[in-house]
């Protein structure tokens, strides 16, 4: 690895202070579990990392408000996030999730900022997220925002993150009495990089779906909501024919890529007949 500076700021607006500098080599580093590696790899060769460890203590803390919605903060764990008793009252969809999201070793020191501020489509908490309608607040240099995690993706490995700006909470809206499921098909353990993951958000009555939020991932460049799926979905009633012909037009609908998890013909099937599971899935149907 080439060699770098390490400095570690007490809050996190002064560490988003030190990354807006011009043409310079910085990055910020959370769990540094996706940094490092690639800090090994050669693919990044910043001259100064700023760890974001020491940051303000709220920045690792989950709560809910008085409206319900869970707030995470962007330091805060992905076994901290599994194993929050809020979490698993408010949006146990998440839990589930974490289950199969890697291995606990990388669960205990990846941070949720650090998770959806990488990019990579084949992560599991980004679409699960925007299936939940989360967003995001952000702290920069003189300020910062909130925008849904859905306008958070650009491509491949790519955010809408001005240089500066980093990723302070997440806030996911009170889900009850929303169904939801993820589903992940991979082709090695269960715990591994997804060909396709699915995440199904539905408001239903009974068999009735009054509203659906789907979002695919792995498949494709970023997270990727199915809008003509879910139009398909509201108002009706779930049988197996609507299911067949929500695989269908989901198939039809993503721009569906191939990588070394499988062949775009190949995750187009898996999405043809996930749809369906993923939906009974959020329906407890069985």
């Amino acid at each position: 690895m080439t060699p770098f500076e390490l400095v570690e700021p007490r809050a996190l607006r002064e560490a988003a202070v030190l990354l807006d500098t011009p043409g310079a080599a910085v990055r910020a580093i959370g769990g540094g579990t996706a940094v490092m590696l690639m800090m090994k790899l050669g693919v990044l060769r910043p001259t100064r990392l700023v760890s974001l460890r020491a940051v303000e203590k709220r920045y690792s803390e989950i709560s809910t408000g008085p409206d319900g919605a869970i707030r995470i903060g962007a330091m805060t764990t992905l076994s901290a996030l599994e194993r929050s008793p809020v979490v698993r009252r408010e949006a146990p969809v998440i839990i589930q999730t974490l289950r199969t999201l890697s291995n606990v070793r990388v669960r205990n020191v990846a941070t949720v900022g650090g998770h959806l501020a990488h990019a990579d489509p084949h992560l599991d908490l980004p679409p699960v997220l925007i299936a939940l309608d989360a967003r995001v607040s952000t702290v920069d240099a003189t300020g910062g925002r909130t925008v849904p995690l859905q306008n958070l993706y650009a491509g491949y490995l790519e955010t809408t993150l001005g240089r500066g700006e980093l990723i302070a909470e997440v806030v996911v809206p009170r889900q009850i009495p929303r169904r939801a499921a993820y589903l992940k098909c991979t082709t090695r353990s269960a715990d591994d990089w997804p060909a396709l993951g699915i995440a199904v958000v539905l408001e239903t009555d009974g068999a009735v779906v009054h509203d659906a939020r789907i979002v695919i991932s792995a498949a494709t460049d970023t997270p990727t909501r199915l809008s003509k799926v879910e139009n398909a979905l509201r108002g009706a009633r779930v049988t197996d024919n609507l299911l067949r012909q929500a695989g269908d037009v989901a198939a039809s609908e993503a721009a569906v890529v191939g990588d070394s998890h499988g062949s775009a013909a190949y995750k187009r099937e898996l999405l043809r007949v996930f749809v369906g599971r993923a939906i009974r899935k959020a329906l407890e149907i069985r």
